[in-house]
């Protein structure tokens, strides 16, 4: 066992992204047929294909979980071995250096929009922010803070810092253990998409809780080694306050407690600092509830309007509003969507031909179901909506010219597109 503790000490990261690998290799040549049973199919993976899914699995989705197991097991187990010590320090730096990576990477795949307030109206499935714009420098204050405060314990040897010092710097990990529960928190009930960006949170509140027991143990040690080579000496009465304070929190026991009370006033501090820059004393609670859709919201949003992301047109009408100009709100598949004047003229064309030429109509259908489709899947941003419209610009003028030549009543033809068939069927 001693042996195998030395082997995995050596090279932690490396041993944990194998097992990480291993695993993943395995679901992916497992998964894979099942899903195949499930959907239906009779798809044939290649080996290739089968490493490539394993090897995708692995990284992004084993390797995070077995950081997590490990710094979870790390936390209740302690091995006073030096090279698990050196281990578990660089599995930490890791899970760090990798979750801030993967957070980012995994909030590409979610649908939320940082940049959206709670009262913008977003589309299909959508989430707002789910921290308040202004309460943004308040969260990131106080990351910083706590990261800093584990910057110190964990770098810093502890016979080189004063015992107040270390509560002080636990103080500061409170406030950052604060925020990481906030966050999580914040998504809980939503999606597994969105709930994978609680992982690193989790991750960081393991790492802080389990440096501060770790420092503790290790003062504790040090204290009574000290307290064996000092026995005979007497120390001088020390008559200040911060001299008196300093030696009962020689005692580490008294050091969560006394950093929760120190908490508070570095926590005044950071306000102030928050104040003369503009922000609002409420600001670090309100950061989290001034938005909608989550947990801890307060505002309640717009609905979401419903975009066709099949459709160039339909996705080009969210474009800006000076520049693809809605006229008002439609229905599409039971669903409100944004009309605009392009939009009413290529569905009215494409109502026209459906109706003269049905024929022609299926192979114009199925042209642009095969090119148009996946185009439209990659505009999701409100300038590409606004190039598209301008690029649709020259069919829309041939499909206005087409209904002019052809329909009688064209402009009450493109007025009805997209209304509910009552008011439809009234006009």
């Amino acid at each position: 066992m001693d042996k195998f503790i030395k082997l995995i000490g050596k090279v932690p990261i490396l041993s944990s992204f194998i097992v990480a690998m291993w695993v993943g290799l395995v679901l992916g040549f497992v998964v894979s047929p099942i899903n195949n049973v499930i959907r239906g199919t009779d798809y044939t993976y290649t080996i290739t294909d089968l490493l490539i899914v394993g090897c995708f699995t692995g990284i992004f989705i084993i390797y995070p979980f077995v950081l997590t197991v490990i710094n979870l097991l790390s936390l209740f187990f302690r091995l006073k071995s030096p090279i698990w010590t050196k281990a578990m320090k660089k599995i930490e730096y890791t899970t760090v250096i990798l979750g801030s990576i993967f957070s980012v990477f995994y909030t590409i795949l979610t649908e939320i929009r940082f940049e959206a307030t709670w009262d913008q109206t977003l589309y299909n499935a959508e989430l707002h922010q789910p921290v308040w714009t202004e309460g943004v420098a308040s969260v990131v204050l106080l990351s910083v803070v706590g990261a800093v405060g584990y910057m110190m314990l964990s770098w810093i040897r502890l016979d080189k810092m004063p015992p107040l010092l270390i509560v002080c710097a636990i103080a500061a990990m409170y406030l950052g253990i604060y925020e990481c529960g906030m966050w999580c928190i914040q998504m809980l009930g939503k999606e597994s998409s969105e709930l994978v960006l609680c992982v690193f949170p989790f991750n960081c509140i393991l790492i802080a809780m389990k440096t501060i027991r770790y420092k503790i143990c290790e003062w504790t040690e040090l204290q009574q080694k000290q307290e064996q080579q000092l026995q005979l000496e007497s120390e001088p009465p020390q008559n200040s306050v911060i001299a008196k304070w300093n030696q009962k929190l020689s005692r580490a026991v008294y050091w969560p407690v006394a950093a929760f009370i120190i908490m508070w006033p570095l926590l005044g501090i950071l306000l102030c600092i928050l104040i003369l820059f503009g922000q609002r004393p409420d600001t670090i609670i309100k950061a989290w509830t001034e938005t909608a859709d989550w947990k801890l919201s307060q505002r309640i949003p717009p609905q979401n309007i419903m975009r066709d992301e099949h459709y160039l047109c339909t996705v080009a009408a969210g474009g800006h509003e000076e520049v693809v100009k809605p006229i008002r709100m439609g229905e599409r598949h039971g669903h409100r969507v944004v009309v605009n004047r392009q939009l009413c003229i290529a569905n009215a064309f494409e109502e026209v031909i459906q109706e003269r030429t049905p024929h022609f109509h299926k192979v114009v259908r199925h042209v642009y179901d095969t090119c148009g489709f996946p185009i439209a899947k990659l505009i999701r941003s409100k300038t590409a909506c606004d190039v598209v419209y301008y690029i649709m610009k020259p069919l829309e003028w041939f499909f206005l010219a087409v209904l002019y030549l052809v329909d009688v009543k064209p402009e009450n033809r493109i007025a009805v597109q997209y209304l509910p068939k009552m008011k439809k069927e009234e006009m």
